[in-house]
């Protein structure tokens, strides 16, 4: 019989993943195009990329729930707790900039859209370290 957990580090391992893309490839890239540019990749990338990830944080954490009702490892809510705060890691950290660079007036010097989106990047990183706690956590228990 699968377990639930398997499948909890799988989304989590997918968050892990995607999340990793953003900080190591999308965002670098982004960051050497002109300012402007820049602004009008990150808008459609950050909303497909924020449903994507939410999605599968809850996912994950469903699955390692349902884990721990059949196991009794409390690893399992750890872990699904973790990548359930990614949510307000991003609504309450990432979402005011988010707001700042949605609300970018045209005539806003490039160094000030520049700042912004680097700004973004370093609060992405944090959402990703809590994603790599979670996926630790996971594979720590699938392990022991």
């Amino acid at each position: 019989m699968l377990r639930a957990g398997l499948f909890a580090f799988a989304a989590a391992s997918i968050f892990l993943g995607a999340a990793l893309y953003i900080n190591i490839v999308e965002q670098p890239a982004r960051l050497k195009l002109e300012p402007r540019a820049s602004l009008r990749e990150w808008t459609p990338s950050n909303r497909r990329g924020f449903a994507m990830l939410a999605l599968l944080a809850v996912l994950s954490a469903i699955l390692a729930y349902a884990d721990f009702a059949h196991s009794g490892d409390m690893r399992w809510p750890i872990g699904g707790t973790l990548m359930l705060l990614t949510w307000p890691y991003a609504y309450f950290v990432i979402t005011p900039v988010n707001v700042m660079l949605h609300d970018v007036p045209p005539g806003e010097p490039a160094s000030s859209v520049r700042e912004l989106l680097h700004e973004w990047g370093l609060l992405e990183a944090g959402q990703t370290a809590i994603g790599l706690a979670a996926w630790l956590i996971f594979l720590w228990s699938l392990t022991g």
